[in-house]
């Protein structure tokens, strides 16, 4: 197999501490970085003090460590570029470069796309300033989702269910500035009624290998209710992607999208992520992403039982056609606990009780999102804090699992759902 590689992983939430879990179960691999980091990774990996946007800095440390394959984690990261300027040194780094990822870049692009390849998704508009985007809501019928054009933390999305609520939303984006430059425009689009299910794949800019589903929880509280978050659970796989679903995604969506991509001069490689929506006429895409969902890359990984190395060297190599990747037939679920606060305004530094009890329970993992060490203190750096983890032969014993495991960890002002994996359990 030649020797081991040295492997960096970029970033320092919960889904790189996922990817280091399963990146340091490979005998490919020597020593194992994270930058930065959290109080997770660093009892499985080196974290490295270089935050995820620092490109240069990354790269110094790649050249100077000798890392054979980096690891990104956050769009921001490639969207900037970090892949191309990795490229451009001679080294390997997993993901799209800065042209592949706008497809999460820029909304307006991904819609482009989507139409250029005739893919089913919600009736749209892009407008760039207020007057006009207020005089397109007439052309909705007032229940609509107003989007950030740019990235925003996975938050610049607002679900609208009057004029009034999305006259407020094209306000926030455009006038207060509430996503900053992300909404110099924005998209209007009709709000689709169904089931929400992602599935994701690994590319290699021709071919690609799917990934089981998952469904992801945004609202902060129980029932869906309360604003979006980055997401306060996930669980795999989602019971509403039936086998024909499944099929008709890998087909007309993600096949069709790497051959668009292809045409436009920018090949994907990396992660590719379908945000769908499964409405009476069948998917349609709300949106994609250039990398792991988080917290849907926790429970999917907690099913991959083949060595993810190989199948991230090939995706930056173009040669997947070669691979197949094997998933356990075990349900998984992820539940966030993040601090009280959140998505809003949240304290920082709290101490964690009862990681070690819970990390004890059979057939779960608690992934660290927003932590630091502190001496041997784990404390609450971040709003989404933890994402506790668990498998079971069906997804009912996967969540008890996982609220068993919940139940033993605290600290001041704790706020997590009790009602993931409901719409599973209810199917």
């Amino acid at each position: 197999m030649g020797d081991p590689i040295n492997v960096l992983v970029v970033g320092g939430g919960g889904r790189e501490h996922a990817l280091v879990w399963k990146i340091n179960q490979s005998p490919l691999v020597g020593k194992l970085y994270c930058a930065p980091g959290n109080a997770g990774t660093s009892e499985l990996a080196e974290n490295v003090d270089i935050g995820a946007e620092d490109i240069e800095k990354l790269l110094d440390f790649a050249r100077a460590n000798d890392i054979g394959l980096t690891v990104v984690g956050p769009e921001a990261a490639l969207c900037e570029g970090i892949v191309d300027a990795f490229a451009t040194a001679g080294l390997k780094a997993f993901g799209p470069d800065k042209k592949a990822a706008l497809l999460e870049g820029s909304k307006a692009f991904m819609k482009k796309i989507l139409s250029d390849a005739n893919i089913p998704t919600a009736k749209y508009e892009k407008l760039t300033d207020p007057a006009s985007a207020l005089k397109t809501l007439e052309k909705f019928n007032g229940k609509v989702a107003v989007k950030a054009d740019g990235l925003a933390a996975g938050k610049g999305v607002i679900i609208c269910q009057s004029h009034a609520e999305a006259a407020q939303a094209i306000d926030l984006m455009m006038v207060k500035r509430a996503f900053g430059a992300a909404g110099d425009s924005i998209i209007i689009e009709e709000l689709l009624e169904g089931e929400e299910a992602s599935m994701l794949a690994f590319c290699d800019g021709e071919n690609f290998i799917m990934m089981p589903s998952s469904q992801d929880h945004k609202r902060i509280g129980d029932g869906d209710t309360g604003p979006n978050t980055g997401g306060m659970g996930a669980y795999s796989p989602a019971p509403v992607v039936t086998p024909k679903i499944e099929s008709m995604v890998e087909k007309e969506v993600m096949g069709k999208v790497m051959e668009a991509m292809k045409k436009d001069g920018r090949p994907y490689k990396g992660i590719l992520y379908a945000g769908l929506m499964l409405t009476d006429s069948g998917p349609k895409v709300l949106e994609f992403n250039c990398r792991f969902g988080d917290p849907e890359c926790q429970p999917i990984l907690m099913r991959l039982k083949s060595d993810i190395v190989p199948l991230l060297l090939a995706s930056v190599d173009g040669n997947l056609k070669n691979l197949s990747a094997q998933w356990s037939n075990r349900s998984t679920v992820c539940v966030v606990m993040a601090s009280g606060g959140y998505p809003g305004p949240y304290e920082k530094g709290k101490e964690i009780y009862g990681l070690k009890e819970a990390a004890s329970t059979e057939d779960v993992v608690v992934f660290h999102a927003g932590t630091t060490l502190d001496n041997d203190r784990v404390l609450t750096s971040g709003g989404r804090v933890l994402g506790v983890t668990a498998s079971g032969v069906t997804v009912a014993e996967a969540i008890d699992t996982a609220y068993e495991a919940v139940s033993k960890i605290s600290w001041d002002n704790v706020v997590f759902r009790k009602d993931i994996g409901h719409r599973a359990v209810g199917r």
